[in-house]
């Protein structure tokens, strides 16, 4: 890899998750502060990005896979998602701001598998080389909500109104920003596929297959039930710390992604050092502590749980997601590396982040106590129990295995089920 297509993927990354930290990391405060909603609106909200990573393998499949160039879809998503995140901005009310953002959640998770594609495309190899790219994801998303800190966007006028609306256009011009800058990335055209074309292929379901390995099954399970607690840190901590008196939170918050940079360049120690399964495991048991930090941390003598659960991100975040992306490319076929991206995205930000969604907003709205107050320590021992019940199964059910699988262990079982087209 020259240098040349590693500086182009890096700032590929550091703008991805410079668009999302954007405006993603306050849209909580942002609803309840400026749209008045109550938390189910929130949760709703936060559900968008479920929504879109439950469409996003089927859009990957039949479009990345099998017929145009992935850096060349990446240009046209980001395009038109600056406009609606524009059109956000200017929405009124919960009423009109849902619809554009549903769009553009439905547009941009794609995307996520996307870059992780095109990526992995240009690694020789991935697990010593991919955490080195992704970190400059990572270091958008803090340059993002050092950027909301700095500026005071989250401070209350003397009506209760933020600047937060300024998110979504700083997030828009970003986004035009990576669609015209994807026209130039290394080619990532589709790997063609000897035989006929089924409706499998074109739908992307290719990547099911690896469901018929047991141990990533357990992985893929455990993926879906971990981000039901994930979704009250992307949907309330926002809230939280401001609820509870945190200065400039979302730069605060920025912490959380500090630490993800460091654990990000020790993934290639660890990987070697741990395996798949401790790596999976250490991630999940470090959200239990972060949400017992969280239940009894305050903006007093227990500052420091509130801090020490945010520098926990690092862990939470690489030792599972980014494990997680790892473990699915090493199984995965070659040619369908970007529907396998696709599918553990589905299982995380998809069915996972969905259920949680809209449990977390319910029981935000039952532990409150007044207009402005929360019972945020039974709010956050919820997600931490979940969390801990997660890392029990899995540790029961999961055998570590790091050797990729054949064709035939993760072939379907009615592979005549199979329609050509």
């Amino acid at each position: 890899m020259t240098a040349t297509i590693r500086f182009k993927l890096s700032l590929m990354m550091f703008l991805e998750f410079f668009i999302w930290g954007a405006w993603f990391v306050t849209l909580g405060t942002y609803l309840q502060s400026n749209l008045h909603t109550t938390g189910v609106q929130v949760g709703v909200a936060v559900l968008t990005q479920s929504i879109g990573a439950i469409v996003a393998p089927f859009i990957i499949g039949l479009i990345a896979d099998r017929f145009f160039s992935a850096q060349k879809i990446l240009g046209v998503l980001h395009l038109a998602g600056a406009v609606l995140l524009w059109q956000a901005a200017a929405a009124p009310d919960f009423g009109a701001f849902y619809p554009y953002i549903l769009i553009y959640m439905i547009l941009y998770m794609p995307t996520l598998a996307l870059v992780n594609s095109i990526s992995f495309r240009q690694l020789q190899n991935p697990e010593k080389e991919f955490a080195s790219i992704r970190v400059l994801g990572t270091l958008g998303w803090i340059i993002a909500g050092l950027t909301i800190g700095w500026l005071h966007w989250e401070n209350k006028d003397v009506n209760g109104f933020t600047s937060l609306v300024l998110t979504f256009k700083m997030a828009a011009g970003a986004s035009a920003l990576l669609g015209l800058f994807s026209f130039t990335l290394p080619a990532t055209p589709p790997i063609k596929k000897a035989g006929p074309t089924t409706v499998g292929d074109l739908l992307g379901l290719d990547a099911i297959r690896l469901l018929k390995n047991r141990s990533y099954l357990v992985f893929f399970l455990a993926s879906v039930a971990i981000c039901v607690p994930l979704s009250f840190y992307y949907g309330f901590t926002n809230p939280f710390l401001n609820e509870v008196g945190m200065k400039s939170a979302a730069g605060v918050q920025s912490l959380g992604q500090v630490s993800e940079v460091l654990f990000m360049l020790l993934i290639p120690v660890f990987f070697v050092r741990l395996g798949v399964k401790k790596m999976l495991a250490i991630g999940m048991l470090a959200w239990v502590i972060r949400y017992g930090f969280f239940a009894y941390g305050n903006g007093g003598s227990n500052y420091w749980m509130l801090i020490a659960g945010i520098v926990l991100h690092g862990i939470c975040y690489d030792f599972f997601f980014v494990t997680g992306q790892i473990y699915t490319d090493n199984l995965a076929g070659e040619q369908s590396k970007s529907a396998a991206q696709g599918f553990i995205t589905l299982a995380t930000y998809g069915v996972g982040m969905l259920i949680g969604s809209l449990l977390s907003g319910q029981i935000v709205d039952a532990h409150q106590i007044s207009a402005s107050l929360h019972d945020w320590r039974t709010i956050w021992l919820i997600p931490a129990a979940i969390a801990a019940g997660v890392l029990v199964v899995f540790l029961l059910l999961f055998k570590d295995r790091n050797a990729p699988v054949t064709a035939e262990e993760i072939s379907y079982a009615e592979a005549n089920a199979r329609l050509e087209v």
